[in-house]
């Protein structure tokens, strides 16, 4: 597989701290093919001017985290801007919208720009309005008559998001004003005001025209008037992440109340066609979408996500409302190990030898030891076995002599490379089973 030297480097660099890479995720996206026509063609939707809302569910371990982060690569390929955000009671509670639009803004990537992409992506905005207005036959040399064309497109462009948030497009004159003047004190604070930071200095405000601050409904028009900006500086549309929403169950029940409804909300906006160019994707365990401290406890909310799920994973309907997830299986960890050990081995001078040494059957010995000291836990396994698979690789790219497996395959337990979350879920028995396997039963070869 061709793999460019740098998400090489990120790749085997996240694996080794035992956490998902950020980018590259493609070449490691074992079992998720047949989600990827169905995704694919919901993204062509958005960019077409549609929007869609997924819900994606799974035990711990089964692999949301990276899901999530493999969409967002997928849609950054496809031109689209994308922010994932964390739920949590205290960072970014759902019930504060205007909380989950500034996570928002602070995550938002393209596949040119990492976070915080948000200034880059109105510059360009600005920069495609005076191309347009040039093209339509205004002299690029009178800057005055190019402003003032500009101004008139930026309230064509906004009309529909000036009726909800007329602050939005008073900021956005305001920081194209400062720019052009030169003042980039209240040009960096009215972008951060746009943003959604609280406690912009009030002469930023009053500067721009502006009042006050970014409210729960406010954030909704802005999150409008950031779709428009997008769409109108060349990219397809935005995915939003909402990671970890199973949260929600663990916080006071009025909050958990509000919460709900809050998704219910975003929920009905997306279906009445509010949010053009907008792919919102939840992500929550069995519990949070079945149990009755979740999405059972909103009954509109319940509708609007129920999914009937066949005893066969096999036939699950990837375009229902809920994708379910079932975690790695015990080939499709032996196939992550190999494609793994050859974008290792594809990077470093001593590959023939990681080739030959980390062979596929001492691959498919190893992975039975880490499942087995995990309990046959393949859900728990994929990230403690692929950090543990790393640290053996760099040691036969390091010593010559280094034997894995006389020295890899010993008594070691796995057990010490577990998070307290990861421990808890093998204690509730909330991970997926796979059938024993002990290593003196693989033939290693030798």
């Amino acid at each position: 597989m061709q793999v460019s030297p740098r998400r090489r480097q990120e790749i085997v660099d996240a694996l080794r701290r035992g956490t998902v890479p950020q980018r590259g995720l493609d070449v490691m996206a074992v079992g998720l093919d047949r989600f990827a026509p169905t995704i694919n063609a919901e993204l062509g939707v958005v960019a077409n001017g549609g929007a869609q809302f997924k819900a994606v569910r799974g035990e711990y371990g089964s692999g949301k985290t990276f899901f999530a982060r493999w969409m967002s690569e997928t849609a950054k390929a496809a031109d689209f801007a994308t922010a994932e955000v964390q739920i949590s009671e205290t960072e970014t509670p759902l019930h504060r919208l205007e909380t989950v639009y500034r996570r928002i803004v602070e995550s938002i990537a393209t596949s040119s720009a990492q976070p915080s992409a948000f200034k880059e992506i109105i510059d360009n905005w600005f920069f495609n309005l005076e191309g347009d207005v040039i093209d339509a036959g205004v002299n690029a040399n009178d800057r005055g008559a190019v402003a003032r064309a500009t101004d008139e497109l930026i309230e064509k462009r906004l009309s529909n998001v000036s009726k909800t948030a007329p602050a939005f497009a008073s900021a956005l004159r305001g920081y194209r004003s400062a720019v052009e003047r030169g003042d980039s004190a209240e040009a960096d604070g009215l972008i951060a005001w746009l943003g959604g930071q609280p406690h912009v200095a009030a002469s930023v405000r009053r500067y721009a025209g502006i009042k006050g601050e970014l409210d729960h409904f406010g954030a909704l028009g802005f999150l409008q008037g950031l779709l428009a900006v997008l769409k109108d500086a060349g990219y397809a549309g935005l995915v939003v992440i909402l990671d970890e929403v199973e949260t929600l169950q663990r916080v006071r029940s009025d909050v958990r109340e509000k919460s709900l409804n809050s998704l219910r909300q975003l929920l009905d906006e997306v279906d009445a066609g509010r949010f053009p160019g907008l792919y919102i994707l939840i992500t929550g365990t069995p519990a949070f979408f079945d149990g009755q401290q979740g999405v059972q406890r909103l009954p509109p909310l319940a509708q609007r996500l129920e999914t009937r799920f066949e005893t066969n994973p096999r036939f699950d309907n990837p375009r229902a409302p809920q994708l379910r997830l079932t975690g790695f299986t015990y080939e499709s960890l032996h196939e992550l190990g190999r494609r793994i050990r050859d974008i290792y081995a594809d990077g470093t001078e001593s590959g023939y030898r990681v080739r030959g040494d980390i062979d596929d059957a001492f691959i498919d010995a190893f992975a039975a030891k880490i499942a087995g000291q995990l309990g046959g836990k393949v859900g728990i396994a994929p990230r403690v076995f692929l950090r543990q698979l790393i640290d053996v690789m760099d040691k036969v790219d390091l010593y010559a002599d280094y034997d894995p497996r006389r020295e890899a395959l010993g008594e070691t337990s796995a057990l010490t490379s577990l998070t307290e979350e990861e421990q808890a879920a093998i204690r509730r028995g909330d991970v997926r089973d796979v059938a024993p396997a002990d290593v003196d039963d693989i033939d290693l070869g030798i």
